[in-house]
C-alpha cells in the first residue's frame, strides 16, 4: 500500500461533506485491488488540517452493509495517507442506560457478520492480526475530551455487536447479545476496524444510539423512520464532536494501531 501523506479519514454521515467548514474541498476517485470504493472521496481541510470524507453506504444509502466494498475504502484511505479514521455510525442500544441520542465510543466489539472478506491477505500471505483492543485508545481519549467540553451526553466504552443485515434482529436474538454484555448493535463496525488494523491506521467509532432494538417489551419494534429521525437530530452533536477532535490529531506520533501489522503477516 502506499501512504504519501498525513491525513485524517471519516466515514458515515457526520454532515460535514455539507459543512461550509471544509475548505478546497474537492472530490476524488481512487483505484483498488479491490474495487471501487463506496463513492469518491470528499478531499479539504478542516483546521488547517487534511481531511478525506466518505459515504460507507454512498452518498445516496443505495448501498446494503452486506454490498460494501470494505476492502476498497480502507484501502483507498491507506492509500491517501490517512492515519486516523473517526468513523460515525447509527446503532441501537441494548442497554436502558444508553438512550436514544446519546453518544458511545466502543471499545471492544463481537462479529456476528458471514458475508463479508475480513482481511486484505487471503492469497499466499497470512495475517494473524491481534484485536485484543480493537480500537484506538488514544483517538478515543480524544473524543471523549471533546465530548466533555461540549457537554453532551455520552459513554466512555462499550461492546459493540455487529450483525450482517440488513434486517434487524428478532427479540430472541437482542436478548441474546444483551446477556453477552454487548452495549450497542450495528451493521457496518466489522470488518471496518479490523482492515484498518491491518492497514496501520487508527480507527475509532462514534456509535449514535438511535433506538432500543427491539429487546423493550413495552414499546414497538423499531422502524427504519424512527431511527433516521434520531439519526438527523444527532448529525449536528458528531459534527461539532469530530470538528472539535481534529486538531487534537497528532498525525505524526506512533501508536500501536499503526505497527501491529508489521509482526503479524506470515510470509512464505
Amino acid at each position: 500500500m502506499n501512504c504519501g501523506g498525513k491525513m485524517i479519514g471519516i466515514i458515515g454521515g457526520s454532515g460535514l461533506e455539507k459543512s461550509h467548514l471544509l475548505e478546497k474541498a474537492k472530490e476524488k476517485s481512487i483505484k483498488t485491488p479491490f474495487g471501487k470504493p463506496s463513492e469518491k472521496f470528499l478531499m479539504g481541510k478542516i483546521d488547517g488540517k487534511d481531511v478525506a470524507i466518505l459515504a460507507r453506504h454512498g452518498k445516496k444509502h443505495t448501498i446494503p452493509p452486506s454490498q460494501i466494498n470494505f476492502r476498497a475504502n480502507i484501502w483507498a484511505f491507506k492509500k491517501l495517507g490517512v492515519k486516523h479514521i473517526i468513523a460515525s455510525t447509527a446503532c441501537g442500544s441494548l442497554r436502558l442506560e444508553i438512550a436514544p441520542g446519546e453518544i458511545v465510543f466502543p471499545n471492544q466489539f463481537i462479529d456476528r457478520t458471514t458475508q463479508r472478506k475480513t482481511t486484505f491477505y487471503d492469497k499466499n500471505i497470512v495475517c494473524h492480526i491481534p484485536m485484543a483492543e480493537p480500537f484506538c485508545n488514544d483517538l478515543r481519549k480524544k473524543l471523549i475530551e471533546s465530548s466533555k467540553e461540549l457537554n453532551l451526553k455520552f459513554h466512555e466504552n462499550g461492546t459493540m455487536v455487529t450483525i450482517e443485515g440488513p434486517r434487524f434482529s428478532t427479540k430472541a436474538e437482542s436478548n441474546m447479545f444483551r446477556e453477552w454484555q454487548c452495549h450497542v448493535i450495528n451493521m457496518s463496525t466489522v470488518p471496518e476496524v479490523v482492515l484498518a488494523r491491518e492497514a496501520g491506521i487508527c480507527y475509532q467509532a462514534i456509535a449514535m444510539a438511535t433506538d432500543y432494538d427491539c429487546w423493550l417489551e413495552d414499546r414497538p419494534p423499531v422502524t427504519i423512520g424512527e431511527i433516521l429521525k434520531v439519526m438527523k437530530q444527532n448529525s449536528e452533536n458528531v459534527q461539532k464532536l469530530i470538528l472539535k477532535t481534529i486538531p487534537k490529531i497528532n498525525e505524526s506520533k506512533k501508536c500501536y494501531c499503526q505497527t501491529a501489522v508489521e509482526s503479524a503477516i506470515i510470509k512464505h
